[in-house]
């Protein structure tokens, strides 16, 4: 079975990562959307926030499953028995960085390979950091 791990902060989870995640169900046969909780890093929502969200995007696909993680990715692949990291880029600057984080991934498990998606072109420019702004403006 290919599992497939999506990491991410996800705040907020936006329609171009639901556009990689639906492109990859033709890819794996499971993807688990990993929201990521870092302590030190202020978001727009709480990570139950974006959970339920995420989960409210996909409430009849079975093969889709949707947690939060506060380690490595790499140990998350191990727990949750991924053998890939999929990740999404819009633009050069996001395949550099994604590159540099693959590389690093790679180091520290060899059997674990990271996928590139690129994006659709009508989410090219779409970003959570556009989409906190635009939500953030809705409210003031």
């Amino acid at each position: 079975m290919k599992k497939a791990v999506f990491p991410g902060s996800f705040d907020p989870f936006t329609t171009g990562h639901e556009a990689i995640v639906r492109r990859a169900l033709q890819l794996f046969d499971r993807v688990c959307i990993a929201i990521g909780v870092n302590t030190d890093k202020q978001y727009m929502f709480s990570p139950e926030e974006r959970l339920q969200r995420v989960r409210a995007l996909f409430p009849d696909e079975p093969r889709i499953e949707v947690l939060t993680y506060s380690d490595m990715t790499i140990d998350l692949c191990h727990r949750v028995g991924a053998q890939f990291i999929l990740r999404g880029i819009r633009d050069a600057k996001d395949f550099a960085y994604e590159q540099t984080v693959a590389a690093v991934n790679h180091t520290l498990d060899t059997s674990i390979d990271t996928i590139i998606l690129l994006s659709d072109t009508e989410h090219r420019d779409i970003s959570s950091t556009l989409e906190r702004e635009r939500l953030a403006h809705q409210h003031a």
